[in-house]
């Protein structure tokens, strides 16, 4: 499956050799900075693609707000009504408008979705989704493990590695108002930062970009039902060659690295993740001897897709007789078409022989076409006219071609009446809970617990809450935000079920599944980008005893979310930039010189939260978000403050200013609570 951005990167992935492409549309594409296909565009490419025997997907994997679901559903019923194979998606609001507007259009579960589990998998399943998209940091042998799940999956096997785990990236949105789950990424993390502390060159938050390309025949063994190529942003000679080169590796045949990695690289590839070498040599950055090198490979990259290729072999049969008109019938296999023309005419010079005909028919050059056999009969003695075999054999490729986009069709209705998109908000102008979220039970050793309703604490330490004396009913367990051992994450939960807690805050879609199998009541985290009332329904829909939106909504957009239970959101704490499986410390400098922290090009401090018994890190935001004045802009059922690296007595007195309305002093931020997103 190839990335295409614009058309001519449509034209080069298909000439190249893809089975598929995706792209997005002018809105709702989780890469709004490329050249994306307006509707007339995207209905000459659904044809194109499906004249090619391909199959055409569809990105509308952005977070959506309340305020564009009339536009989202009108880009999905043209979406629909074009005939798009399918569509790949985030917001559980495209879910909700297809599952009730277009039930038969398939829907893939976007790697934005962070789906990384069997528990995550097979949610997607259960919930009507066709293909679940894969994070990118899984290994082999996890991905053979949930290509085994009865549900298709696609893995990335080429492109950009981001810092951070899809759809758990706010670094971009948080500093510049360019959220990378609304496609307006500004890419922040391949600017200058440093484990050291030092203002240096240092790139300790951008990644190599990925290769698989030695390793897509054992991923097609092993299950995996599409290979996906990352670069919706590229250019279409980068197409051209990553298609090429996956396209052959596929099949056995020779695949040219050195071309690959001259149209674009970071100082090279790594396919660290795959394999489970982690690290230092994961890490690269755009060099200029990388940007030189591309000059080199275009015009020969540009010759890939100059012509179309000859993908489909063809037979032809023409007969001509005196007196009636000649006939010729061509099949490509899976279709026939017969087309009648001239009547022959006696030969007054010379006639027509077989042999002239096949070397007419043979001429398939600029087709997509090749010839598999031609079998012709003529009278003796008669002339058929060279230009009237040559617009045969045009018009039948021509009906060909109808034929196979005709076969191909997958337009569908779209039964707008039955949507319910305007979801009323029934309780307005509510002053919120105070809910307190804490890396340890030591943080809250100066709390009194009593005044709050929920404690929000790390799976890691319930036994110490179990037996803190604190009521089990105020503890929610929060859970890894990424796990690679689900089993054992499993047994956790069983012992903690055990001693009592039955509350845990789930941040992706394998929480809420592992939550309900083990009868728990679960909590939805801030992890699920819950951006509309749409989606917050679907959520409530699946048991979700409350919901913490996503920290990118402003205040009154927060306010205006409509739920059947309770929402909340978080309004204190260094929010997380970053997911991260590779430690950018760890590569840099060693888990010995850990330094707690990564700096900025400007000096920012980012805290590094090290989660290393679950296999990942958080990267904190430099400034805290405070709004401790704030809380009556808030119309919502609770808020979250959020503690990490507090001290217990600057979570009491934070605590304090809050329940007193105290305005924040010294540095903080306001997050995106005033400024929005783009």
């Amino acid at each position: 499956m190839s990335p295409c951005g614009s058309f001519e990167s449509l034209e080069a992935a298909l000439r190249s050799g893809a089975d598929a492409v995706y792209l997005g549309g002018k809105s709702f594409s989780a890469r709004a900075n490329a050249q994306n296909f307006s509707h007339e565009e995207l209905e000459t490419a659904v044809a194109l693609c499906h004249r090619y025997g391909a199959r055409v997907y569809q990105a509308v994997n952005t977070c959506v707000l309340g305020k564009e679901l009339s536009s989202l559903a009108d880009e999905l019923e043209f979406s629909c009504r074009t005939g798009i194979d399918g569509l790949i998606i985030q917001d559980r609001a495209v879910e909700y408008i297809i599952r009730t507007a277009c039930p038969d259009m398939p829907i893939h579960a976007s790697t934005q979705m962070t789906l990384h589990t069997k528990n995550g998998v097979l949610w997607a399943k259960e919930h009507g989704y066709s293909r679940a998209v894969l994070s990118r940091e899984l290994p082999a042998k996890t991905i053979e493990e949930l290509s085994r799940l009865g549900i298709e999956t696609e893995v990335f096997v080429h492109g950009a590695l981001c810092m951070s785990v899809s759809g758990q990236c706010y670094m971009s949105a948080l500093i510049g108002s360019r959220s990378a789950n609304r496609g307006s990424c500004a890419g922040a993390c391949r600017l200058p930062f440093s484990a050291s502390g030092k203002t240096d060159s240092k790139y300790a938050l951008s990644l190599k970009d990925m290769s698989l390309a030695d390793y897509v025949q054992e991923l097609n063994e092993c299950g995996v039902s599409s290979l996906k190529i990352e670069g919706r942003m590229k250019r279409p000679e980068y197409v051209a060659a990553a298609t090429t080169a996956i396209k052959n590796a596929s099949i056995g045949r020779p695949w040219d690295h050195e071309t690959l990695k001259a149209v674009f690289s970071r100082s090279g590839f790594t396919d660290g993740y795959y394999t489970g070498k982690t690290g230092a040599g994961m890490f690269g950055a755009r060099q200029k001897e990388d940007v030189l090198s591309a000059s080199g490979v275009l015009p020969g990259l540009r010759a890939l897709y100059r012509n179309e290729p000859q993908k489909f072999e063809v037979s032809f049969e023409l007969s001509a007789s005196g007196g009636r008109p000649c006939s010729l019938t061509a099949s490509d296999g899976t279709a026939k078409v017969t087309l009648t023309g001239a009547v022959p005419q006696a030969a007054v010079n010379r006639e027509t022989t077989a042999c002239e005909i096949k070397a007419q028919l043979s001429k398939l050059g600029g087709t997509l076409y090749r010839l598999k056999a031609a079998s012709v009969e003529i009278d003796p003695g008669l002339m058929l006219p060279l230009s009237e075999i040559n617009r045969l054999r045009r018009e039948a490729l021509g009906l060909l071609d109808e034929k196979r986009i005709e076969r191909l069709d997958r337009r569908r209705e779209f039964d707008r009446s039955r949507l319910i998109l305007d979801r009323p908000k029934t309780h307005k102008g509510k002053i919120p809970e105070l809910w307190v979220s804490a890396q340890s039970l030591s943080q809250l050793s100066e709390l009194d617990i009593s005044k709050i309703p929920k404690l929000i604490l790390p799976l890691s330490s319930a036994e110490e809450a179990a037996g803190s004396g604190i009521p089990l009913d105020k503890i929610i367990l929060s859970l890894p935000r990424f796990s690679f051992d689900e089993e054992a994450l499993e047994k956790k939960l069983l012992k903690a079920r055990g001693m009592g807690l039955r509350q845990v805050e789930c941040t992706n879609a394998a929480h809420i599944r592992l939550a309900k199998s083990l009868g728990l009541s679960a909590y939805g985290g801030f992890g699920l980008n819950i951006t509309n009332s749409v989606a917050a329904h679907m959520y409530a829909s699946d048991g979700l005893k409350a919901l913490t939106l996503s920290f990118e909504l402003k205040a009154s957009q927060a306010s205006g979310i409509a739920s059947p239970v309770p929402v909340g959101a978080v309004i204190y704490g260094r929010l997380p930039l970053m997911l991260a499986v590779n430690c950018p410390i760890k590569a840099e400098l060693g888990c010995h010189g850990c330094t707690r922290s990564v700096t900025d090009r400007t000096g920012a401090k980012f805290p590094v939260l090290c989660r290393k018994a679950d296999g990942y890190v958080e990267i904190l935001n430099s400034k805290v978000l405070r709004l401790s004045d704030k809380l009556s802009d808030f119309s919502l059922d609770y808020c979250i403050l959020s503690f990490t690296l507090e001290t217990p007595a600057e979570v009491k007195s934070t605590l304090d200013d809050y329940l007193c309305g105290r305005a924040p002093q010294g540095e903080y931020t306001r997050g995106l609570y005033y400024r929005g997103i783009i």
